[in-house]
């Protein structure tokens, strides 16, 4: 097999690079991580065919053996240039960590709004854009770009500010599992009690305390002057309506399946039909008209701090022993309906690694 070429440089020096967003990676992480991330969530995303990166950043000058930056391709109007060998020395200039040795230059529009509302900021993008918040495209690479730290374990520095957001991954627990099997609330139940023995279902009718007070004393304008056989029809008509109604089947379009978990909050199975799916199952056929969406959601004992970007130790350990829970109801769900298992930011995640 021919020896690959080396990575490109990082081109630290280039003055276009210090205003573009840096998505740096960790070693083991491929190119095609990278790839597959971004399919899974922009339409147009791909290499394109030229391998230059056109301005700049293609380094100058290359020498033999050193690949040349690819392109990948996000939107029309945003791509990243990489990816380039970064070193310590790129990681101090730039301020980010130095576990990292690949990185990507992202370039996009810079588009902003109006600065961060006040609250929760739990990916740390109303710090790093304190002036105004990105919007349109600039918006969609930003999340994205997050997304894609905390799936890989890198880091972005958001240009400008030159803020460093290093997102951790046990950060957002919840995951989903895509089916065109339907499960009745019994079976969902029974499949969750393989992982808490004590879950019940969350569909407790509520009493109905009949109508309001008044309701009937008062007379309607216009009912005094119907005659006696068109009154006694439209009660008739009235009486049928409620009989069809109460003897048709209810049609369930959703249900729940919870469990308490003591001081560490609550873990709740979620089923509902759903006419949209994420992006990077669109193309499968069984999803195509839309499927059966079972998410699979940890409720925090203090759900405020689930959008905090650094919560306390005491929701941090409560999360850790959350997560195993999660993973373990997701994959006993997907044994039982199959599908595809997506996480909160709608990546693909592989079921052997629950």
């Amino acid at each position: 097999m021919a020896n690959q070429p080396e990575l490109p440089p990082f081109p630290s020096a280039d003055p276009a690079t210090a205003s573009c967003h840096l998505l740096a990676l960790p070693e083991g992480v491929g190119a095609d991580e990278v790839e597959a991330l971004a399919v899974s969530r922009f339409l147009a995303a791909g290499w394109d065919a030229a391998a230059a990166a056109g301005r700049a950043h293609s380094g100058g000058r290359r020498p033999r053996g050193v690949a040349a930056p690819r392109v990948l391709r996000l939107s029309r109007h945003s791509r990243l240039v990489g990816p380039y060998a970064f070193g310590p020395a790129d990681a101090a200039r730039f301020g980010l960590p130095t576990s990292a040795v690949t990185a990507f230059v992202v370039e996009a529009p810079h588009e902003r709004g109006d600065p961060p509302y006040p609250g929760g900021d739990r990916d740390g993008l109303g710090r790093a854009f304190s002036d105004g918040m990105p919007v349109r495209d600039e918006e969609r690479v930003a999340h994205w770009l997050v997304a894609a730290a905390r799936r890989l374990g890198g880091s972005v520095r958001i240009a400008g500010s030159g803020v460093v957001l290093t997102p951790p991954a046990e950060a957002v627990i919840d995951l989903t599992v895509y089916s065109d099997v339907w499960l009745e609330p019994t079976a969902a139940l029974a499949v969750m009690k393989r992982v808490m023995p004590r879950a019940r279902l969350a569909m407790d009718p509520v009493p109905w305390a009949g109508p309001p007070p008044g309701t009937g004393t008062r007379e309607v304008p216009g009912a005094a002057g119907l005659s006696d056989a068109l009154r006694k029809n439209l009660h008739a008509e009235a009486d049928a309506y409620d009989v069809a109604a109460l003897s048709a089947p209810d049609e369930l379009t959703g249900y729940g399946v919870e469990a308490e978990m003591g001081i560490d909050g609550l873990l709740v199975l979620e089923a509902a039909g759903e006419d949209v799916v994420p992006l990077v199952l669109s193309a499968l056929p069984w999803a195509a008209n839309g499927a059966i969406a079972y998410r699979v959601r940890w409720q925090a004992p203090d759900f405020q701090e689930l959008e905090l970007e650094r919560p306390s130790l005491a929701h941090r350990v409560a999360r850790g022993r959350a997560l195993p829970l999660v993973s373990a109801l997701t994959r006993e769900v997907h044994h039982a309906v199959g599908g595809e298992v997506v996480d909160a930011a709608e990546f693909l995640v592989d079921p052997a690694d629950l």
